[in-house]
């Protein structure tokens, strides 16, 4: 399979209004939904519904289907169709830096506890085409902690990881990128970390040196080690209460004592389950401490 490296143009945005489902098709998104899940193992039962409705409605109308069963037929036939579907469903909405002040916060506070540990492991939870991973990359190379870090790096959707692997961003958003590198702290000229074509920007191969890419859900799949810091930005506002404690009970579990979770602006942990305990390191910018050592 060919993709175009970080190619989103088809992502529906967040924003979109969305659509009102009548009773007979409520019960066709719930087969589709069970569809996906009994047949492929792809759990979206816990996903904010609205939002998953405009992604099945727009995916049908692209494939031209009168119903929402016809969808599901095609998806159990078709695995083209299946892959186009789960491209729909993934969240995919991101950008080199974004919220450059969760990066400028990270760079002042969080760095300077990190440089005291002997090795750094960082875990980018549903990290889409990579945008992010490789802002931190920049950042933690500027620091000089690229040595001894290791950033994980997964996703659910195999289309963005290969996009992600591939390092190369539309040219045309690198003036966008820059500036929120600058204000994010950057110290350097952006351009120095990419060549380009006429077409996409290259990053260079050193920042991926210490990048691990690797397919994961955060539905379905467990924890496979422990880290210092997860980064899981605007992922789960798509996520319905109990599908975020299920994820909060992972991420929890897979944090090192002490280290430091990273969520969205419009993310926060006021509804964690009972027993997980973090620290506000910096309430304003989603940065949480882990238990003991946090104060």
């Amino acid at each position: 399979m060919s993709i175009s490296p970080s190619d989103t143009s088809d992502t529906p945005s967040p924003e979109t209004e969305p659509f009102t489902l009548t009773e007979v098709q409520e019960v066709e998104l719930n087969l589709l939904i069970e569809g996906l899940y009994q047949m492929y193992g792809y759990d979206f039962r816990g996903y904010v519904r609205a939002s998953l409705t405009r992604r099945v409605m727009n995916r049908m109308k692209a494939e031209r289907l009168p119903t929402i069963t016809a969808l599901l037929e095609k998806v159990l036939h078709e695995p083209g169709c299946l892959e186009r579907l789960l491209n729909d469903l993934s969240i995919r909405m991101t950008e080199m830096y974004r919220d450059p002040s969760f990066f400028a916060a990270f760079r002042e506070e969080v760095i300077p506890l990190l440089r005291e540990l002997p090795e750094i492991r960082i875990w980018h939870a549903g990290c889409a085409t990579g945008e992010e991973v490789y802002s931190m990359a920049i950042l933690l190379h500027e620091e000089g902690l690229t040595k001894k870090t290791k950033i994980y790096a997964t996703d659910m959707n195999e289309k963005a990881l290969q996009a992600a692997q591939k390092g190369a961003f539309p040219l045309k958003k690198m003036q966008q990128y820059t500036k929120n590198y600058l204000k994010a702290g950057g110290g350097k000229a952006f351009s120095e970390y990419y060549t380009t074509d006429h077409q996409y920007a290259y990053f260079k191969p050193l920042l991926e040196e210490n990048l691990i890419f690797a397919q994961h859900n955060l539905v379905t799949d467990g924890s496979f080690n422990e880290f210092h810091v997860i980064l899981c930005r605007n992922v789960m506002i798509y996520f319905d209460n109990s599908l975020q404690q299920q994820v909060h009970r992972l991420f929890y579990g897979s944090l090192a004592t002490g280290g430091f979770l990273g969520l969205g602006s419009k993310e926060s942990i006021l509804f964690l389950p009972k027993g997980l305990h973090y620290k506000e390191f910096n309430a304003q910018e989603r940065i949480y401490r882990k238990g003991n050592g946090a104060g």
